[in-house]
């Protein structure tokens, strides 16, 4: 078996045989459909059961909740592919070829981290939007030479666009659901080869119910997701002007205007003294001017000058 397609489940049935509609029409063959239900009933068991597939699904009920991201591992643990392609369940392939084309660069390349750009679909809005980055782009050159510097922006975009390597080394962190998947790029392109693809091979539905949007701007959820993070790769990469940027962006998007404000939402770790000067640079600004973007960029970079030779790991 080549690819396993792991589907986390929970609920949604219009939305899950959309995404299993679409894998049957897929010219490339050589996969198997993973699924792991959440779900608190058997409706969608019994959904499966009467589905007409022409391709292996392997059904899996969870005896208690998982949660994500721990649903999304327990299809990564299940799954007896060479490569695991996620696919969230309102989340379905673009067209007939979408598969093969990750499937084409999987076997020209052992060891990558593959992703594609993406169609963004606003379920309440009837919207859509193509999501391509440009591979010449200043943040995409960055993203070669540091990965962390996908804190300051996810351009890869969502689980649903990557395809990587089933050796079982890297696993999603249920510590995290704010960072969860940049955390798991990251340090999965910190030894694979990073490959994108620039045309729409994934749908992604788009709603107001999702995870990371229960987690913007929440600062009990940011801040220490935020610490947990950086702990894990190493606050050096501070030395990166986009992780460095996206540190500043945190605090004043977060409006933290001194450590005991900062330590009240993470009281578990040692701040770094750039953080702390961080802060202290903001708080001689009114949050008005740092909200004005190009005014905030020039004091974020004042400020990166001025402390670039004092990160720590």
């Amino acid at each position: 078996m080549f690819i396993s397609i792991c589907i986390p489940a929970y609920k949604n049935l219009l939305f899950l045989e959309r995404l299993l509609n679409s894998i049957a029409v897929q010219t490339f063959k050589d996969f198997e459909v993973v699924i792991t239900d959440d779900s608190p009933d058997d409706e969608l068991r019994i959904f499966l059961e009467n589905y007409q597939s022409h391709y292996p699904i392997q059904y899996y009920k969870n005896q208690y909740a998982l949660g994500t991201p721990e649903n999304w591992n327990e299809g990564i643990r299940k799954a007896k592919g060479e490569w695991i392609k996620i696919m969230h369940d309102d989340d379905w392939f673009l067209h007939e070829n979408s598969l093969a084309q990750f499937a084409s660069l999987a076997q020209a390349n052992q060891n990558a981290f593959i992703f594609s750009a993406y169609q963004n679909l606003y379920l309440e809005e009837k919207r859509t939007e193509k999501v391509v980055e440009d591979s010449d782009s200043f943040r995409f050159k960055h993203l070669k030479k540091n990965v962390a510097s996908l804190l300051s922006k996810n351009i890869i975009g969502p689980p649903s666009v990557i395809m990587h390597k089933n050796d079982g080394k890297i696993f999603y962190d249920k510590q995290l659901k704010w960072l969860v998947d940049i955390d798991f790029y990251v340090h999965r392109m910190k030894s694979d080869k990073i490959i994108y693809i620039d045309e729409p091979l994934i749908n992604v539905g788009l709603s107001n119910e999702q995870v990371t949007k229960s987690c913007f701007r929440i600062a009990d959820v940011e801040i220490p997701e935020y610490f947990y993070f950086m702990n894990k790769i190493g606050f050096n990469n501070l030395k990166n002007i986009l992780v460095y940027d996206a540190s500043w962006r945190l605090l004043r998007n977060l409006e933290i205007r001194n450590l005991n404000q900062l330590l009240a939402h993470e009281s578990k770790v040692e701040i770094p003294q750039t953080i702390k000067s961080m802060i202290q640079f903001q708080n001689l600004f009114p949050i008005g001017i740092l909200k004005i973007g190009l005014l905030s960029k020039m004091l974020m970079l004042i400020h990166y000058i001025f402390n670039n030779t004092k990160f720590k790991s």
